[in-house]
């Protein structure tokens, strides 16, 4: 019974070593990927976000004077 016990200790310090292995490569990665988030994915977005409100409120301006002239042209 020693031996089984032995076997199931040097089991369960090798699972343990691999998961917090896996745990801290998680945590850096982790880390790593909000970084890149936070520095290139959310300023491009917020870019191309506002770059899009620009050219719906040129086209709704547009759109504006189109509605006034068609509605003066037929009074």
């Amino acid at each position: 019974m020693t031996d089984f016990n032995r076997k199931v200790e040097e089991t369960t310090a090798r699972v343990n070593k691999t998961m917090s292995e896996a745990t801290d490569r998680l945590e850096k990665e982790s880390a790593e990927l909000i970084k890149y988030l936070n520095e290139e994915v959310v300023p491009a977005v917020r870019q191309h976000s506002t770059k899009a409100l620009r050219t719906a409120a040129e086209k709704l301006s547009h759109l504006a004077d189109y509605m006034e002239q068609w509605s003066s042209g037929r009074r």
